[in-house]
């Protein structure tokens, strides 16, 4: 298996020793992802809801607990509504995923070892079916009239809640095998992907983008915006395009580095292979659903954090740590997700229609 070097939370180890929480500390709050320096969308703020490999996970948790001290930044863990972006917050429709195999490599066995490709087109084949309560979690966040910035829970009248998927969240796959996936993929390249792919499917208007995602994944031994030494798993985003704003995920082989984006984390090897791509996937999945079009859905107002980060990297059998999942076409390793109604990281809750 290609293997990317990760290389910045070496670096980051000598920042603390360095003493670069001092000299930052009366300029920053407590959790602020935006100014804690370990952070995979510190300086990169287009990374929304990123997944933090498992090792910056932790500097960003010390690096935060180190600047408790100095900041008066809230530990509440409470997502509020941003106003929504252009009038969208949340995906307050039926959730319809599109699966972009960027690049030739996906027919080569180098680039797809694990069979990530069709792990994830079963995942999201199975996602809302078989009664799987985990997407009830997201049920409970909304947009619309009466829904106002600030809110930090949905009103009874006027308000749209995200939909559940109960026949499945996917819609579509594309193997975009025409050339290979840049080695090194930019932003720029990853969203014009995604606008390719929403040309692909005939998504060629705004109100047929309205409650779609697409995930560009891309092949084994690539590293799209950095990954391998950026610190992240994956990441959304959206862009605007002729066909209205294209929400859309970065999402790497994870497989490439290892437990530091989920390998085996619920399930021992060799059972666990591919638990990094339904555990990081279904996190940017849960973020984009609460979060369409950020920063203009559910976030904490203290710390940036999406439903899916304040989640992220919770040990199985600890309370909201990560599980298998069960859905209808078999079982799959999923994180919690934040859940304003029960305050707590939720792994199952009731569907709220």
């Amino acid at each position: 298996m290609h293997k990317l070097m990760q290389i910045s939370t070496t670096a980051a180890v000598a920042l603390i020793a360095g003493g670069l929480i001092a000299t930052q500390a009366s300029a920053t709050q407590p959790g602020d992802l935006a100014a804690n320096p370990y952070a995979p969308s510190f300086q990169h703020p287009y990374r929304h809801g990123a997944v933090p490999t498992r090792e910056a996970a932790s500097l960003i948790a010390r690096w935060a607990r180190a600047h408790a001290a100095h900041g008066k930044g809230s530990a509440s863990k409470t997502l509020a509504y941003g106003g929504g972006t252009n009038g969208i917050g949340v995906v307050s429709g039926t959730p319809r995923v599109y699966l972009v195999f960027w690049g030739s490599q996906w027919q080569t066995s180098s680039g797809d070892p694990d069979g990530a490709a069709q792990y994830l087109t079963d995942l999201f084949t199975g996602i809302g079916t078989g009664g799987e309560l985990w997407s009830g979690t997201m049920t409970q966040y909304c947009d619309g009239s009466g829904v106002a910035q600030g809110m930090t829970s949905c009103p009874s009248t006027a308000a749209v809640q995200v939909g559940y998927p109960s026949s499945g969240a996917l819609t579509g796959v594309w193997y975009d095998s025409g050339s290979p996936a840049p080695s090194r993929a930019k932003t720029s390249q990853i969203a014009a992907e995604a606008v390719a792919a929403a040309g692909h499917f005939g998504n060629t208007t705004a109100s047929s983008n309205r409650y779609v995602m697409y995930l560009v994944v891309s092949p084994s031994g690539t590293s799209p915006d950095g990954f391998g030494h950026a610190n992240f798993c994956a990441w959304h985003d959206y862009t605007t395009s002729s066909y209205g704003p294209i929400a859309y995920t970065n999402m790497p082989y994870v497989d490439d580095l290892g437990t530091s984006c989920g390998q085996d984390f619920v399930n021992p090897a060799p059972a666990g292979v591919n638990d990094g791509f339904s555990i990081v996937a279904g996190h940017e999945y849960a973020e984009t659903l609460t979060d369409m079009l950020p920063a203009g859905g559910w976030t904490n107002p203290s710390t940036g954090e999406e439903n899916g980060d304040e989640c992220a990297w919770i040990s199985p059998g600890q309370p909201g740590g990560a599980a298998d999942v069960s859905m209808g076409n078999g079982a799959y390793a999923m994180q919690s997700t934040w859940s304003n109604d029960t305050n707590a990281c939720d792994i199952s809750h009731e569907i709220i229609y």
